[in-house]
């Protein structure tokens, strides 16, 4: 079969350049619509929904009968000492020329003075199309130009958040490619210590890039995907980290065959049969893992599911066909200046991971039993990470105009105002409804403002912060109280009746998703390395890791950068991608001792396996750790969060549980590991062997 898939080297020079040419030709093109993802973004907050929630019914329901496509913007106006007759004149008459503005849909508000007389508010209806960021950037300048003296105005409310949102995730076209196709360059410039080697692989993944916008763009265009900025962002980053771990395994294997052999063809030709495996594996890992968000109950994360998995998808295509080829084409020039050579031993065996491996061969009992203690000490920790959902005001990073003005709101006005609880019933049962919700504790005001036909739509003002816990806190029991009034079938939405919806969605996404996971990685590894026994090990370590790692962040979290918290669905962006590109490096090695092992025993393929992956995998590790890591350049709290955690969990796996964990145990437990099958017996003539000591299991030694 592999000869079969092989059959384009025939005439290897010939079809390799070919290959390279067309991925060029036809692949460069492509690029372009990463530039164009933004014109099939959704940001809004429907994108960010659950599904199915009594929530999203209630903004369904409003968008269709009351509301329609109006997303409000709230002008905010302060003045320290208290608005004057002349301040309110004057705003009267800004908030009509406001009405006057073509974007307005519907009657703009005059000026609503707060009781202590030192704000104002002025609600502007805006049409929710693409046009809402120009509306709301004209309404700011207009503002900014007619508001009194010594008047400060700010907008917020539904439109500004959209706006802001929308504005931080407008660096990612830009800035995060940048950013992070520069830290790749850097660091394949110090593994590789070449100039032609980065050039080639950051081109692969830019053809990958390319590739993956290609399909986004026709499927969220088609609308049968959902697509906003965090899967955008996230697609990018996942793209470039997996090209270049691919392609680190598929050149780090091609180097050590140009030793091997002296022909360039039989090297490639044994260094993709002995890459595509463990390739394989990993992206369908990935892939996979990624797809089983599409059980989720948050549309921002059954969207993020089939965005990311096309992004993966689209690196191991391009590293399994052009990243060969133009391997091929290059032969030993690619490595220039520091080319391999024909029968000369690998530099991979040398220096630390050498030294680390003959360690384990010593004392790999005190080295995992060590390693798991420490470990299980920060995993012990992992529920002190609070994943309870953040105020809105603190999901940005940084001062945003939205963010500040709902502050100013919230001194003013009512707690609740700025977002208040909406309530749809049946138009007979409005008085019923009204005198159930005000006996409901932390309610603050109550009155019915539209109807439409059977229905009745009721705003609820909350005497806290619609974002706060309190807020929240007050929902079930209105739901109770509303729901106790037979035949009024109503339901309870609005801005706080959505944050907690999204938290009983996560718990739920969190109980499904993650067992579905970890089913798929066992699954694959499995059937990889045909063996149960190192499966669950590896399965084990990859859980531990991840809670170890939830823990040091909650750690940094709580106590260096004192966030408000998390996120609900953080913790199971974490465990997916952790899980998923974290077994990865474990994969790789272990898929290497299998080979050794057939051939020396296993606790000397351990060795071997260690000392010839040590270099290589722990690159990829830094690369994709590194690759995560520019998504804090994105000023978004969420963003940032999955930024340092996942970029911690892969060092951490790469590291520590693959450095240390995996081959400790796997050199204490021996050739049981294996169980129930044994590691092939193979014998490759070319291939010069390291000497060291026989096998210690039973399998046949090559001498």
């Amino acid at each position: 079969m592999v000869a079969r898939g092989l059959g384009w080297l025939r005439r290897p020079l010939v079809w390799a350049a070919v290959v390279t040419a067309l991925w060029i030709i036809v692949g460069g093109p492509l690029g372009s619509y990463q530039g164009r993802l933004a014109e099939v973004q959704e940001n809004d907050t429907a994108a960010f929904l659950p599904a199915d929630a009594e929530a999203t019914q209630v903004a369904e329901l409003d968008e269709d009968r009351f509301a329609g496509d109006v997303l409000p913007a709230v002008v905010v106006f302060e003045r320290d000492d208290g608005l004057t007759e002349s301040d309110l004149a004057a705003l009267t008459d800004l908030s009509e020329r406001l009405g006057q503005l073509p974007q307005t849909d519907g009657e703009v508000s005059p000026p609503i003075p707060s009781d202590d007389g030192v704000a104002a508010q002025v609600v502007v209806p805006l049409a929710d199309n693409d046009q809402v960021s120009d509306a709301v950037q004209e309404i700011r300048e207009l503002v900014g130009a007619s508001a009194p003296a010594e008047v400060t105005a700010y907008l917020t409310g539904p439109a500004g958040f959209a706006t802001d949102l929308g504005s931080a995730f407008g660096d990612i076209d830009t800035l995060l490619l940048a950013v992070t196709a520069a830290v790749v360059a850097v660091i394949l410039v110090i593994v590789y210590r070449s100039p032609i080697l980065p050039l080639v692989v950051l081109l692969g993944a830019g053809l990958a890039l390319g590739t993956a916008s290609a399909a986004v763009y026709a499927l969220a265009r088609a609308d049968l995907i959902l697509l906003n900025g965090q899967s955008q962002g996230i697609m990018l980053i996942l793209v470039f980290g997996a090209a270049t771990d691919y392609a680190l395994l598929m050149v780090a294997r091609y180097r050590e065959e140009l030793r091997n052999h002296q022909d360039r063809v039989t090297a490639i030709r044994v260094a993709w049969r002995r890459a595509v495996g463990p390739i394989l594996a990993s992206g369908s890992t990935v892939i996979l893992a990624l797809l089983a968000l599409l059980l989720s109950e948050l549309n921002s994360n059954r969207g993020l599911g089939p965005v990311a998995a096309i992004g993966v998808t689209a690196a191991l295509l391009v590293m399994l066909t052009y990243l060969p080829a133009i391997l091929l084409v290059l032969g030993r020039v690619g490595f220039w200046p520091f080319q391999p050579r024909y029968g000369t031993a690998a530099a991979e065996r040398r220096g630390a991971w050498e030294w680390l491996a003959n360690l384990i061969g010593r004392r790999a009992r005190l080295v995992w039993v060590l390693t798991l203690l420490v470990l299980a000490g920060f995993a012990a920790m992992a529920p002190q990470f609070k994943a309870d959902g953040v105020p809105q005001t603190e999901f940005f990073l940084g001062e945003v105009e939205a963010v500040t003005g709902q502050e100013v709101l919230g001194q003013h006005f009512p707690a609740g105002a700025a977002a208040p609880t909406i309530v749809i019933a049946n138009v007979d049962y409005v008085d019923q409804v009204v005198a159930a919700v005000q006996q409901v504790p932390g309610v603050a005001e109550v009155r019915p403002d539209a109807e439409d036909g059977d229905l009745a739509r009721i705003s609820v003002t909350l005497a806290e912060p619609a974002d706060s816990e309190a807020a929240i806190a007050t929902i079930d029991p209105l739901r109770d109280a509303v729901r106790g009034v037979d035949g009024a079938e109503a339901l309870v939405g609005g801005q706080t009746a959505v944050d907690a919806d999204t938290r009983v969605a996560a718990e739920r996404d969190r109980a499904v998703i993650i067992p579905i996971a970890l089913a798929i990685v066992f699954v694959i590894i499995a059937w990889l390395l045909r063996a149960v026994v190192v499966t669950a090990l590896l399965l084990a370590s990859v859980v531990l890791s991840f809670l170890a790692t939830l823990g040091a962040s909650a750690l940094v979290f709580n106590h260096v950068f004192n966030f408000p918290g998390a996120d609900p669905s953080v913790p199971l962006f974490a465990f997916i991608f952790l899980v998923a590109l974290g077994v990865d490096y474990s994969i790789f090695l272990l898929t290497r001792v299998r080979e050794e092992a057939g051939k020396v025993g296993t606790r000397e393929g351990v060795r071997i396996g260690l000392s010839v992956t040590g270099r290589v995998i722990t690159s990829a590790g830094v690369v994709l750790a590194a690759t995560f890591s520019a998504l804090s350049v994105i000023p978004i709290l969420f963003l940032a969060q999955i930024a340092f955690i996942v970029a911690l969990g892969v060092l951490v796996d790469t590291m520590v549980v693959r450095s240390l964990l995996i081959p400790g145990l796997c050199h204490d437990i021996g050739r049981k590991i294996w169980w129930p099958s044994r590691p092939d017996s193979g014998h490759d003539p070319h291939r010069k062997l390291a000497t060291g000591p026989g096998p210690d299991d039973g399998s046949p030694r090559q001498q």
